[in-house]
């Protein structure tokens, strides 16, 4: 192996999957540093998202599953440090990265091909000042800045009157947070648009998990569906940009018949935007320039069938790897493979998987999520622990050439017998009841001192 040169060595490690590349870190203190240098940890993902290798979908339930896309035979629960047995949901994935909550305060992010767990800080929902409300629906979304390659979290959360009985108060503002890794803190946005007040809706958001922003170019995605009630007649597409942490709005296909139901995804880091017409048949378009209106292409168009009535719910999740299909999850119950040639839907069975799910796609990767200050000290402590070893040698050889004496106490039959040194067990019989105490006492007067 030694007499291969480093770049093939190299290039060969960068096609193994990841939990291959952790087990051979135990190989070699070389083979360790090489997969740990950051170049290669971003080498190996960029490769991965290129070619479409090492990619998982995880389903998401009352409790997490797993499933390798190259197979897509069978669903293993995913053991996650946060389920203590109570439901885990995922609500974003981003280089390999997954960030699950099982309340509105207790967040973390998880890498499961590394099993690095980190648990973020805890960041309480303030109403507004001086206000009667109380916290409602919290929106999440998780991604990369990728100008300062710094992966974020944000909350969004909803106030509603205390008296509010449909919880679609929008007489507030909502409370907007992004939790920064690099920094591992949370920092509260205040810049927030009018609109955000009007983009919760009951029944849209609860269902299908719409409440999970979609991550597209460096900005997570939510949909603010029509508000007859309050004048607003068309969806809206919200954007919130990582790297100027600001709130944006996306331009929207042209559709020809604008009564749809509208839904947002991502297909290989393009955004998608998914019509659906009176669940009948369901438009999926695809951006294919971020931000460019005129870029918005249709990508397929899929019926309902007597398999799939009604056809409620469709994203897009993955290309096939030659390109020709795109696997869909359809009604949050199965999934589907949709040829672009033939224009026709198979479905896919999957062993061990839930009855009723979300799905998302995430790309197994090496990026490192542990506190590197806590890292930095333990690799400290362990440099450190050579000479921590020498100097308490050091102190032990000192005591034993000071000398001591060790004095066992006997008691047999309720008689107290001191022995002392060498007297110790020559001509005693052995006592039916023994109890041993040991005293060690420093001489510090004078080594042939004795104790009486």
């Amino acid at each position: 192996m030694s007499k291969l040169p480093m770049d093939v060595i190299t290039d060969v490690l960068y096609r193994l999957p990841v939990k291959t590349l952790v087990r051979f870190k135990s190989l070699s203190k070389s083979c360790c540093s090489l997969i740990d240098d950051p170049d290669f940890i971003r080498a190996h993902l960029n490769r991965s998202v290129r070619t479409g290798s090492n990619l998982n979908i995880i389903l998401k339930g009352l409790h997490l599953y797993s499933v390798e896309f190259d197979t897509l035979d069978v669903a293993v629960p995913l053991d996650c440090p946060l389920s203590l047995g109570a439901c885990t949901e995922a609500f974003g994935s981003c280089d390999g990265l997954l960030a699950i909550h099982m309340s509105d305060k207790n967040v973390a992010l998880y890498n499961p091909s590394t099993r690095q767990f980190r648990r973020l800080p805890v960041s309480e929902i303030d109403p507004p000042q001086g206000e009667s409300c109380r916290p409602g629906y919290v929106f999440f979304g998780f991604g990369q800045d990728v100008r300062t390659n710094d992966y974020k979290v944000v909350r969004m959360a909803q106030f509603n009157e205390n008296d509010d009985e449909d919880d679609e108060g929008h007489s507030f503002d909502y409370e907007v947070k992004v939790y920064s890794l690099k920094n591992d803190c949370w920092r509260k946005i205040t810049k927030l648009p009018f609109y955000l007040r009007f983009m919760f809706q009951f029944f849209y958001h609860l269902l299908h998990r719409r409440g999970y922003g979609v991550l597209a170019a460096g900005v997570l995605h939510w949909v603010m569906p029509p508000r007859m009630e309050l004048g607003i007649f068309s969806n809206k597409i919200v954007g919130f940009d990582l790297g100027t942490e600001e709130f944006t709005e996306v331009p929207q296909p042209e559709c020809a018949d604008r009564g749809f139901l509208l839904d947002v995804g991502v297909l290989e880091g393009c955004l998608c935007a998914v019509c659906n017409y009176d669940q009948v048949n369901i438009d999926v378009w695809v951006m294919k320039e971020y931000g460019v209106k005129e870029s918005w292409t249709r990508l397929l168009s899929v019926k309902k069938t007597r398999a799939v009535n009604p056809l409620t719910f469709s994203k897009p999740l993955a290309y096939s790897k030659y390109r020709d299909k795109v696997l869909l999850e359809v009604n949050n119950q199965k999934f589907a493979w949709y040829d672009l040639q033939k224009k026709k839907m198979r479905s896919v069975k999957i062993g061990g998987s839930l009855g009723s799910f979300g799905a998302e796609v995430y790309v197994g990767s090496l990026i490192p999520i542990e506190d590197q200050k806590r890292t930095e000290n333990q690799k400290q402590n362990q440099q450190d622990e050579p000479s921590l070893r020498k100097g308490n040698r050091k102190k032990r050889d000192d005591f034993l050439s000071q000398g001591f004496k060790l004095n066992v106490v006997w008691i047999n039959r309720g008689t107290r017998v001191v022995h002392s040194g060498d007297e110790f067990g020559t001509d005693a019989d052995p006592p039916s009841r023994l109890i041993l105490e040991f005293e060690m006492e420093w001489l510090f007067c004078h080594p042939k001192a004795t104790l009486k």
